[in-house]
């Protein structure tokens, strides 16, 4: 994943953007599978204010915008995704992300 500088503050809100980036149609069938039931599970989360995941017209890339109401919602997201089954399953597709903090 490539990532800007993760902001150091707290406090204030975090957001990333960015692209899901499939290179096959087997990677965009995973997409596919689990990503309803990661958009549940993260919208859910104590501190997500947003979570949009959405396919562009290019079937194979998907735009990625998550709003966190602070660093520690956002760092608990990272740590619940790296171990779900979404995380598993997608963690061979590139990803492009920016972070950054609003103050």
């Amino acid at each position: 994943m490539n990532q800007s500088s993760t902001p150091d503050d707290k406090t204030g809100k975090v957001r990333l953007s960015g692209q899901l980036i499939c290179t096959s149609l087997d990677e965009v069938d995973i997409v596919q599978k689990y990503l309803p039931e990661h958009i549940r599970l993260t919208r859910s989360e104590p501190g997500c204010l947003s979570f949009d995941v959405r396919q562009t017209e290019d079937p194979m890339i998907w735009d990625v915008e998550e709003r966190f109401t602070d660093r520690l919602a956002f760092e608990a997201h990272q740590i619940r995704t790296k171990g779900s089954a979404w995380g598993a399953a997608t963690s061979a597709i590139r990803r492009e992300y920016e972070i950054s903090a609003d103050s």
